[in-house]
């Protein structure tokens, strides 16, 4: 039914804001651990006197496990929990991380990112299954966006303060440190936290989807589809970004840290602005779809339009449009999980995300990759923008028009169609 008058927005309970910051700085430190590779790469090549081709295929690796482990995870965190799943997963990268300090051979580098990539996969299906169950519609924006700014910042914290800190103590000390240090989340966590999801996951709905009953929603793939196209922007910047700023702008090292970092809180920024006034809207009455869509469609015809101009622009104004890509990419953020809880609710939402991310983080193999063979063959960048630009088209129409209402799918639909005896015509 569709709400028509305002919700008394409730304060949160304590251990919920816990449980919400406990999060977000998981998230930070997966995304730190993900990019201290990239920050490293200059020190463990010369070091391990790896190639340039073997570098990238560490740098590639972690994708190899973290995109098809999500749906096995999705799978693991409907039936045994959430939050038991995350504090395995935790473990298990933060000692990944700690290990990675102590490596000297190609193949256990390599070994050691798919781990990480298993480890790390764990965390948006986790997340997702929890704010399913303990978040209203109406808090949902904001509790995604907090997580999603601590995603952002952690590239960010990588690059300026990890780079320090590297060349202060030396790659190896930095991530034994980090690793170890990272260990004392799981203190808080199952002291305060874990107790209470346990408490809310004894109630259990009526209705537990299979995983055929996932897969034949249509609103699973308009949103795995839009999620895949929006992230190759996404993927795009974060890959290509930094060397496209030096090398075809003529910005400095230096420069170029200082664009990339303020990019990423902007991005941070934007999300937790966008998820906060989209869960008011929808407090104060408003339909979650049409608020949800607003922001997934509108957010991405923007960036398309920004990303572009970044190519056509001149040094001074592709910065600014790049900032306002990133922005973009803030407005969105927020919503594409918060749909996807929405739909699946507290008992498939593992499951759900679990695909959905995994076709969506694809292109961070893809956009890395072809942006390379089109610069190569057109000498520019112009035509890797524009391939980023239509796909942001594409993700907004795939979001509006390929995803069903923004409300809670009737799973109990498929149960009474298994049963439901079939039609008997009369004899004449």
């Amino acid at each position: 039914m569709r709400r028509t008058g305002p919700v008394a927005s409730r304060p949160m309970p304590r251990w919920l804001r816990a449980t919400l910051g406990l999060l977000a700085i998981a998230i930070f430190i997966g995304a730190v651990d993900r990019g201290n590779l990239a920050t490293a790469a200059p020190l463990i090549k010369d070091e391990l006197q790896f190639s340039t081709t073997q570098l990238g295929f560490l740098l590639t690796a972690y994708y190899i496990t973290y995109l098809p482990v999500q749906i096995v995870v999705g799978s693991l965190v409907d039936r045994f929990g959430a939050s038991r799943v995350l504090v395995i997963g935790f473990a298990t990268w933060s000692l990944v991380m700690t290990v990675t300090g102590l490596a000297h051979g190609f193949m256990t580098l390599v070994w050691l990112r798919l781990a990480l990539g298993i480890g790390e996969s764990v965390f948006m299906p986790a997340a997702s299954a929890i704010i399913a169950r303990c978040f209203p519609e109406r808090s949902r924006g904001t509790a995604n966006a907090v997580i999603l700014a601590g995603m952002a910042c952690g590239p960010a914290f990588g690059v300026f303060f990890g780079g320090m800190l590297i060349v202060a103590s030396g790659w190896r000390a930095f991530f034994i440190a980090f690793g170890l240090i990272s260990l004392i989340w799981l203190l808080p966590w199952l002291g305060m936290v874990q107790p209470r999801l346990v408490e809310q996951r004894t109630k259990v709905s009526v209705a537990v989807p299979r995983m055929l009953d996932i897969l034949h929603e249509r609103s699973l793939w308009g949103a795995s589809i839009g999620h895949f196209c929006g992230n190759y922007a996404y993927s795009f910047v974060l890959s290509w970004i930094p060397y496209y700023l030096v090398h075809e702008r003529g910005w400095s090292l230096a420069q170029m840290a200082t664009i990339g970092g303020s990019a990423y809180l902007l991005m941070a920024l934007t999300s937790l602005v966008t998820g906060r006034l989209t869960d008011r809207r929808i407090a104060a009455g408003g339909s979650a779809t049409r608020v949800r869509k607003a922001c997934l469609g509108g957010g991405y015809v923007l960036a398309a339009v920004f990303v572009v101009g970044c190519a056509l622009a001149d040094a001074n104004t592709s910065v600014l449009l790049l900032l306002l890509a990133c922005a973009s990419f803030g407005l969105v953020a927020p919503n594409i999980f918060a749909v996807a809880q929405t739909l699946a609710g507290a008992d498939a939402a593992g499951r759900w995300v679990g695909i959905q991310t995994s076709v969506g983080n694809i292109p961070g193999l893809i956009a890395p990759f072809l942006t390379g063979i089109l610069v190569d063959r057109t000498g520019s960048f112009v035509l890797p923008f524009v391939v980023a630009g239509v796909l942001q088209l594409l993700a907004a129409v795939s979001w509006v028009y390929g995803v069903g209402p923004v409300s809670q799918i009737d799973w109990a639909r498929h149960d009474r169609a298994r049963v439901s005896p079939p039609s008997i015509s009369s004899a004449a």
